[in-house]
């Protein structure tokens, strides 16, 4: 089986650039599985192996404006005919023929849509998720609690497939930090609660432990030690030498910051909703910046019951075997 991939993410840096690329490292090493994908533009993109990839000279924004607007390029059409289905691990504005199976992270562009700029409204009006949504032949959702929304507001049922979890190396240890410390990974935006975390921050008054922020965007963090975008053997050493990750977030699609934590063993302080709501964690209100300083101050006498409580992480092949199987009903005898 031969699966097509509108991989234009893996050019970037963001949450959705991580999951593709660990999905189709995924995919492509089942049995009777090849993967092809499509990255428009010349951006560089490391290999993946296993994993043949197409480019074009256009950038992705006139490969798929034009696509979205004009009905052509066509993602299957770039890719080849030989392709057997096309999966889409976002909405996007795209030109994609059928059959293929569309990924919805979150609704957040619906929800909060006053946490986008101009550009990105208009980029999701041009990319019409509903209706990419409703002419897909099968939608993927992270959680039950997206998969619902999508099927009360589109009137679209949606599969679960739950992504994986990178497992830390073997001799994964922190990175010698000199003082203790919390973490957040994550896009710097406001759907993040990043506001919320530096409030909270600045009334739990930890003095002898730092707030260290791992990503990119536009918001602030006052009195956090901000690093940017991090490689994976830094973030591994980052997860593991935390007393805990924290994501205040308003929403969240899936939240994988604090089930990579605890695959290094590290608890997490999140927002009290639903897909946050994991073993290992202490929860709060979500934009409730006292209640947040409340759990920073209790993480030193509850983190050996929260390390207790911690599960082991999925497996991307796991995740990968589920999508398949969606991929495959979705290709059609």
């Amino acid at each position: 089986m031969l699966v097509g991939v509108d991989a234009r993410a893996l050019a970037t840096r963001r949450g959705v650039a991580r999951y593709t690329r660990r999905m189709v490292e995924a995919l492509a090493a089942l049995d009777g599985v090849a993967v092809r994908v499509l990255v428009p533009g010349r951006d560089p993109v490391e290999p993946i192996p296993g994993v043949s990839m197409v480019r074009t000279r256009a950038p992705s924004r006139v490969v798929h404006g034009a696509g979205a607007i004009c009905g052509f390029p066509r993602v299957d059409t770039l890719l080849g005919d030989d392709v057997d289905v096309v999966w889409l691990p976002a909405p996007a504005p795209v030109a994609v023929g059928d059959p293929y199976v569309l990924t919805i992270h979150d609704l957040s562009w619906e929800d909060r849509p006053q946490d986008f700029t101009r550009y990105e409204r208009l980029w999701h009006r041009v990319a019409r998720p509903a209706a990419l949504a409703r002419r897909a032949r099968a939608v993927v959702c992270d959680a039950p609690a997206v998969a619902e929304e999508v099927s009360a507001r589109w009137g679209v049922a949606a599969r679960v497939v739950e992504p994986g979890v990178d497992a830390p190396p073997l001799a994964s240890v922190g990175d010698g930090r000199a003082k203790p410390y919390i973490l957040f990974v994550g896009a710097l935006e406001p759907r993040k609660g990043l506001d919320v975390l530096a409030a909270a921050w600045a009334r739990a008054a930890l003095a002898d432990t730092e707030l260290v922020v791992v990503g990119e965007g536009r918001a602030e963090v006052p009195g956090a030690v901000r690093l940017g975008h991090v490689g994976d053997g830094e973030l591994h050493a980052l997860y593991a030498g935390a007393e805990a990750v924290v994501l205040p977030s308003h929403l969240e699609g899936f939240g994988l910051p604090p089930r990579e934590a605890a695959a290094h063993g590290t608890p997490s302080i999140v927002s009290d909703i639903p897909t946050l709501r994991l073993p290992g964690t202490l929860r709060f209100p979500p934009g409730d910046a006292g209640a947040l300083a409340d759990a920073l101050r209790r993480l030193p006498a509850e983190r050996a019951r929260l390390v207790a409580e911690l599960q082991p992480p999925r497996a991307w092949t796991d995740a990968a075997r589920d999508l398949l199987g969606v991929l495959r009903e979705a290709a059609g005898p």
